[in-house]
């Protein structure tokens, strides 16, 4: 019998495939963007609305609307040139013309356009009385019926349609098993609830689905009482965070670290050749109380420039080693860090020595032999206090019983540094925790101080130390360069000193600015006539980051000890130095900086009895013009040295996230309220959220994870 023949292999179904394969690409985005449950679709909100609901006679129409016209096309050509594009003329029924333009376009577009035929167009219309015209606008057809609501436009990515992602937004919102995590009771008190209280899935549901009619404006500018219940719920989260986070950290323990009476501290205010301003008294009594309890302190110290925290921690280290434990101090940069250790040198190594005691330095760059005796000193305990970079918190670096931890800028530190500096308490400090001050030159705005340090102490430095002159802010083109070099020869002829800052070292091409290294060759040059008030040539320093540790610490010595009159720089002088003879700063291109690195440059000057200024030379572009944003900066400063109007105002410009810099306390996942404008939904938010952690925790700790999830654990530091 003949043997039978195996049966062919199915055929694939190559249908099948392709479409399983296109899916994969918009599934793989939206996987990408974290959009994996049904809550993660219902959080992720419109940008904006389009209006296709009704049709808008062109009569009606304003400049600027984004609008839905239907007309019958009159023309339409490709119209040749450097760039090929296709024209269409449509004709709409009360006797308006519009212009349809597509400098991209394909074939489905012109067999839409075919002359007579009937099309609808949505999109910006710009002209009037010269002609209608629209660009790239979307084509639809003129027989559809109208939505019944508006289309939301969603952030998307690459490989995410936007007909996709509503779909999967509109199949997760019937998903929802949202039970509402807020009180009946708080809702009703929440300010401009006007008496209707949403509730969550009404708001979701409204915001993704909003019904014609529906003012674009409110919803855009997130007034819509839909938009409301959102930031109250995320709002509320926020502050329930920082809530268990206080909680959880008055469960801790740590040293208590009491001075006695004439100790430490009282010494060292004896010896300072100033008397402290009422402001520090102040401020250092608030750290002295915490650092008396057995709960560790976490307590962010903030005062504009020059206002004198640098004497403040060394009060508060001086607490410390007195009451027999280690004091550690960490500064984002070798400069601030060097400027530290001096000024605590000179302060305290007198009163430590007869202790046997020392302030140790400890960077990254400093020789091997330094550097391991600093280790031992450290592990032994004889460096009381020790001062440097991220080298401290390094895995060699032991100490003995390490009772506080300072930290200096604290936002140009991550969370993971701040938590090893923490986690470095010594042996014989186990199942202690140190005490944590956070340092900031950069003040913090009411509202961002209520909403990303809810759980952190604030103390504030208001008040500068006499004898510190204002610093008169001058705007200045580009164009006039000349004459700010010839300033700068008067001032260095009468013995005064100059820092001009830089934002590159070397020439860019992808951006017009002048070097450091350029602008410090062109000021030798025009100053090697100039003799100062001795009769010597002037020098000119240079002073960037790519420079040895040994050649920059000897430029920052010869400026401060005046051999230098003029340092060009980068940005590495932004904080820490500290030069009471330096009268005159130039920021060269100042329209490239932020709003408060101005401020902290402007800080290096008018640190003496000297009158000083600060001339903020800008470059327009090829326009004649700077930015907007670049213009309400430069604004800013010429208005105001407040160093707390200059942060509100830096806020209000960059936002939250920017603002804190690496600190990640939550602030930055803020999606939807506006810390300025929702001041009061914030008020209301830190009322409930005690009320809320008392009478039910569960219901708390389920309104925290869901809106705030790992972030949770940011708090910690």
């Amino acid at each position: 019998m003949p043997r039978r023949a195996a049966a062919p292999a199915a055929e694939p179904d190559r249908a099948a495939e392709g479409a399983s394969a296109r899916a994969r690409g918009p599934q793989q985005a939206l996987r990408r963007l974290g959009l994996v449950r049904p809550e993660d679709l219902a959080l992720h909100l419109p940008l904006r609305y389009e209006d296709f609901t009704r049709v808008t006679p062109l009569a009606q129409a304003r400049d600027g609307d984004e609008a839905l016209v239907e007309g019958t096309v009159l023309a339409c050509d490709v119209q040749p040139g450097a760039r090929r594009q296709l024209v269409a003329r449509l004709s709409s029924d009360d006797g308006g013309h519009v212009t349809l333009r597509f400098f991209t376009f394909y074939p489905a577009q012109r067999q839409m356009l075919t002359p007579g035929a009937r099309v609808r167009a949505y999109g910006e219309l710009r002209g009037g009385w010269a002609g209608w015209t629209m660009v790239h606008p979307r084509l639809l057809k003129a027989d559809a019926p109208l939505p019944q609501g508006l289309t939301p436009v969603y952030p998307t990515t690459a490989g995410l349609p936007q007909a996709y992602l509503r779909a999967a937004i509109a199949r997760a919102l019937p998903r929802l098993n949202w039970e509402e995590t807020v009180p009946a009771e708080a809702l009703a008190e929440l300010p401009g609830a006007a008496g209707r209280v949403w509730t969550l899935r009404e708001a979701l549901h409204f915001l993704h689905q909003p019904p014609a009619g529906t003012p674009l404006q409110v919803l855009q500018d997130r007034a819509h009482p839909a938009w409301l219940r959102l930031k109250a719920e995320e709002l509320l989260a926020q502050q329930l965070a920082q809530w268990q986070a206080r909680q959880a950290r008055a469960q801790l323990r740590a040293p208590v670290l009491r001075a006695a009476a004439d100790g430490l501290p009282a010494q060292l205010e004896a010896a300072l050749p100033f008397a402290l301003t009422g402001a520090q008294r102040r401020v250092a009594a608030e750290i002295a109380q915490d650092l008396a309890r057995a709960q560790p302190m976490h307590r962010l110290l903030q005062g504009d420039v020059g206002s004198g925290k640098t004497v403040v921690a060394a009060l508060a280290a001086a607490h410390a080693i007195d009451a027999g434990w280690q004091c550690a101090l960490m500064a984002p940069t070798e400069i601030l860090a060097e400027q530290h250790f001096g000024k605590l040198v000179a302060w305290l190594q007198p009163l430590l020595a007869p202790r046997g005691l020392q302030v140790a330095w400890l960077t990254g760059a400093q020789p091997r032999a330094a550097r391991r005796a600093a280790l031992q000193a450290i592990e032994a305990g004889q460096a009381a206090l020790v001062v440097g970079t991220h080298a401290v918190i390094q895995q060699q670096v032991t100490f003995a019983r390490l009772g506080l931890a300072i930290v200096d800028e604290q936002h140009r530190f991550g969370v993971a540094q701040r938590l090893a500096l923490r986690a470095k308490a010594g042996a014989e400090a186990a199942g202690l925790e140190p005490h944590l001050l956070m340092m900031s030159a950069t003040p913090i705005p009411r509202t961002l101080a209520m909403a990303a340090f809810g759980d952190v102490d604030v103390s504030t430095l208001d008040e500068l130390p006499p004898g510190r002159t204002p610093v008169v802010t001058k705007l200045v083109a580009e164009a006039r360069r000349a004459e700010v070099i010839a300033r700068i020869r008067a001032q260095v002829a009468q013995g005064r000193q100059v820092y001009w800052v830089c934002p590159l070292v070397e020439d860019s091409e992808a951006l017009d600015l002048r070097a450091a290294t350029a602008t410090h060759a062109e000021l030798a040059a025009a100053l090697q006539d100039v003799r100062d008030a001795a009769g010597q040539p002037v020098r000119v320093g240079l002073l960037h980051a790519r420079l040895p540790a040994a050649e920059k610490k000897a430029v920052m010595e010869a400026f401060a000890a005046g051999q230098v009159a003029v340092l060009v720089a980068t940005t590495v002088i932004e904080v820490g130095v500290d030069v009471p003879n330096a009268s005159l700063m130039v920021i060269e291109h100042a329209e490239r900086f932020g709003l408060s690195q101005l401020h902290q440059l402007r800080g290096r000057v008018g640190r003496g009895a000297l009158a000083s200024v600060c001339v903020l030379l800008y470059s327009p572009g090829e326009d004649g013009r700077v930015s907007e944003a670049a213009r309400e900066r430069l604004r800013a400063m010429a208005e105001t040295t407040d160093g707390f109007e200059i942060a509100r105002r830096d806020l209000a410009i960059r936002g939250p996230g920017e603002f804190l810099g690496a600190r990640q306390s939550g602030v930055p996942t803020l999606r939807f309220a506006d810390l300025e404008q929702d001041e009061p939904i914030l008020e209301w938010a830190r009322r409930w959220a005690a009320q809320l952690w008392r009478q039910d925790p569960a219901r708390a700790q389920a309104h925290v994870q869901r809106w705030l999830g790992a972030c949770v654990d940011y708090l910690k530091a």
